[in-house]
């Protein structure tokens, strides 16, 4: 099938890849000059394992193509995906703008039917509102006659596994209300239907509430964790053994309940903030979902409160910080846990050396050169004249360590563990000072410096 993709950010560039590499012929059309140029060239604008030798592939077998003319993508395919931004506003309210611009540009480009489907995250009636507009356009140029159809068609992709979860999805949720459009996305979709049928129909508004509701359970349950390991840590108990113990409940499992410093990236915040604004303004305020986001708002700060717990004032201080995306096998770090650190510490008069695997370039991007921010090389080189070490992202090779190097390094001999990779033993035996999260504080046994 023929397929345009209007935009090249995570959701449009990984869609647009996985679809040509099952066969599908995709045009994805973005306004950023640059990044097309570099997209034509195999370069993705984004870390995502798998993502450029994918890329690379379909462009050579002439599956895949990028473009800056929407025009092109338009007359390229009957369905024309919005993969979009929507960023949040002041209020906290999903941003359209984007999403409704697209749809103008293609009502004023149809020359045939077409079908839009919304790939962007939106709140829930947008789908009716893209339609209503689409008409009006169509209508206002003369050109009624022409057939628009709407679909949403969420994504369900984490950042780091974004083009696995693309090819194997759990599920894919369409929303669309008459069979010929049910027909074309079955098509559309069949490739990754092979061993059984991941294909959920519903009408556009419950689709569109599926993606939020999605998230904002996640999210609960992280914050949930969080607040149990802030009472463990009050209580004196052991966060990770509670884990263990009520993980093992097969009505719960053991995904998203990992205490830690805060969610963050480009979905939860923004996606629980879109629809505590939608439910206030429908008149149905959601108080649960309001605490979860408070929790995360308090927990992304307790990095910074317990280094001064335990080191006292922090004017002229260095810390080490290991990680600086939001989460490992990505370079995002829209609101990154890491980030909150670091301005804290900044504002506070300490200076912070900082290691990241994949997300050095976006911290100079986002920090430029400055005196206080040192990127160092290797994680080993960011403990070299530090007060004490922070973790902030649990990327694999933190995980095993050298504490007697450490030790003999960090001249507080202080680790605050963000993600609790460690054990507070035997960190506390190399004669280390640990501070977990919601883990129960073991003293240092070996002799001091």
């Amino acid at each position: 099938m023929d397929v345009s993709v209007f935009g090249s950010g995570y959701v449009g560039l990984v869609q647009a890849a996985a679809l040509a590499d099952v066969g599908h012929r995709v045009l994805c059309v973005d306004v950023d000059t640059h990044k097309i140029e570099q997209l034509n060239q195999g370069v993705p604008p984004i870390s995502e394992p798998g993502l450029s030798e994918v890329l690379e592939d379909n462009l050579h077998n002439g599956r895949l193509a990028f473009s800056t003319q929407a025009s092109d993508a338009v007359a390229h395919a009957e369905l024309l995906f919005i993969a979009v931004g929507t960023p949040p506003d002041e209020d906290g309210s999903a941003d359209l703008s984007h999403v409704l611009t697209v749809t103008r540009q293609i009502a004023a480009l149809m020359e045939a039917p077409r079908i839009l489907v919304i790939k962007s995250t939106v709140p829930v009636g947008t789908a009716d509102q893209v339609l209503a507009l689409a008409r009006s356009e169509l209508q206002r140029l003369g050109k009624a006659h022409l057939d628009v159809r709407v679909v949403s068609n969420p994504e369900f992709l984490k950042e780091g596994s974004a083009l696995a979860d693309c090819m194997r999805p759990d599920r894919i949720i369409v929303g669309c209300s008459d069979e010929h459009t049910r027909n074309v996305l079955g098509q559309l979709y069949a490739p990754f239907c092979r061993n059984h049928e991941k294909l959920m129909f519903m009408d556009n508004r419950s689709a569109e509430l599926t993606k939020y509701a999605a998230n904002a359970m996640l999210a609960t349950r992280i914050s949930f964790m969080n607040e149990l390991a802030n009472l463990s840590e009050h209580l004196g108990a052991d966060i990770e053994a509670v884990r263990k113990g009520i993980g093992s409940d097969p009505r719960i499992g053991y995904h998203f309940i990992y205490p830690g410093c805060g969610f963050g990236g480009s979905c939860f915040p923004k996606d629980l903030r879109a629809l505590l604004h939608s439910a206030q303004h429908s008149g149905m305020p959601l108080r649960l979902l309001q605490s979860v986001s408070e929790v995360n708002d308090r927990q992304r700060q307790l990095l910074f409160a317990k280094l001064q717990q335990h080191l006292g004032e922090l004017q002229g201080k260095s810390v080490a910080v290991w990680g600086l995306a939001f989460k490992p096998n990505t370079d995002d770090m829209r609101e990154a846990p890491s980030r909150y650190l670091i301005e804290a510490l900044w504002a506070a008069g300490a200076s912070v050396r900082a290691y990241d695997p994949q997300a050095m370039d976006e911290c100079r991007r986002l920090y430029g050169y400055r005196p206080d921010l040192h990127l160092c090389a290797t994680r080993d080189d960011t403990v070299q004249d530090a007060d004490a070490l922070v973790i902030c992202t649990e990327w694999k090779h933190f995980r095993v360590v050298d504490f007697a190097l450490l030790a003999g390094k960090l001249r507080e001999r202080l680790i605050v563990d963000g993600r609790n990779l460690y054990d507070p033993a035997l960190v506390a035996a190399q004669g280390l000072r640990y501070a977990g999260i919601g883990r129960r504080q073991v003293q240092p046994t070996a002799q001091s410096k």
